[in-house]
């Protein structure tokens, strides 16, 4: 795990603090909105940029663990995320559909560090990541519909505008600069190059985040309550779905490095992508950019315990 990806947590933190100062300084609460969705484009663009979806059917050389990953990420978790929402959340429909945007998007980096740390199958870790990040940007304007149309208003034609200008651009520019790059300079070239995608990828999406609490700082300053209502549904979803992926693998005869592959790849969660789609679909409801910020620093610690949980059961030979 590199430096930035152990701070990544106080980062963020250190961001929401410096917004919510900068909050203060006459007029630039109304420059900031202009900030937020060009710095998130960027930062998706830094995270497409090394991803090759050359490899996406490498994913189903292991059927089994493939299949379990995405009936998890993109049929039962959606509906466990609207199930939480609706027992905590039901007074809170902001919260509530950041709850859903932060569930249904699995996370497409960090989890090939924590299945790394536990031992895990980290080369089918990454076959996994290309279809992960697919069927993603395809479902999440369905799901954004589909649940939360009747939370909160939902303009279909701004929906597909945000995936259209935050998601598929950055992706298309991305792959065209790979291409190009790759040509330009060479393979090894490219590889030796991408750690410096990562400075690149954390300063936009904390710069975002500083816009984001600049411009929307004071919501949260009036109602700090809500924040805390985010703990207990969100601590619920990964307490679940770990018992559900040990369920799973189990079930399946899984090899111990298979079930922690599994167990990363259905907890971990991409808030960069739905925070990007956040703040350009709903720039009027500033919880859900907050939810989205938020529950990075609730998942961060947990991914934490969780590896070290995986490395006691190998240890221990439970599986």
């Amino acid at each position: 795990m590199t430096w930035f990806d152990r701070t990544q947590p106080f980062l963020v933190l250190f961001s929401v603090v410096v917004g919510l100062m900068l909050a203060q300084v006459p007029g630039l609460s109304e420059l900031a909105p202009n900030l937020i969705v060009p710095l998130l484009a960027l930062m998706l663009y830094a995270t497409f940029l090394p991803l090759s979806l050359n490899h996406f059917g490498e994913a189903f050389r292991n059927s089994k663990v493939a299949l379990a990953s995405v009936a998890t990420n993109f049929l039962w978790t959606p509906v466990f995320a609207w199930g939480l929402g609706a027992i905590f959340l039901q007074d809170s429909p902001d919260l509530w559909v950041g709850l859903i945007m932060l569930m249904v998007t699995p996370c497409t980096d960090w989890y090939l560090v924590f299945t790394g740390i536990a031992g895990g199958d980290v080369a089918l870790a990454t076959a996994l990541l290309p279809l992960n990040l697919i069927l993603q940007v395809l479902l999440l304007p369905v799901y954004l519909l589909f649940f939360a149309g009747t939370l909160v208003e939902l303009n279909p034609v701004k929906l597909f505008e945000s995936v259209l200008w935050v998601l598929l651009i950055p992706l298309l520019f991305a792959t065209v600069s790979r291409r190009l790059i790759r040509g330009w300079k060479g393979e090894i070239w490219f590889e030796q190059r991408l750690s410096n995608l990562t400075v690149f990828q954390i300063l936009s999406l904390n710069l975002a985040i500083v816009a984001i609490f600049v411009s929307k700082g004071h919501t949260l300053i009036q109602r700090p309550e809500l924040v805390l209502k985010l703990l207990i549904p969100v601590v619920l979803f990964f307490a679940t779905n770990f018992i559900l992926a040990h369920r799973i693998g189990r079930y399946f005869k899984f090899s111990y490095e298979e079930f922690a592959c599994l167990i990363c790849t259905t907890l971990a969660r991409n808030s960069p992508l739905s925070l990007a789609i956040a703040a350009a679909a709903f720039p009027h409801r500033p919880l859900i950019a907050v939810t989205l910020v938020i529950g990075p620093l609730i998942e961060l610690p947990i991914m934490v315990l969780i590896s070290q949980i995986l490395l006691q059961i190998r240890r221990r030979e439970q599986w």
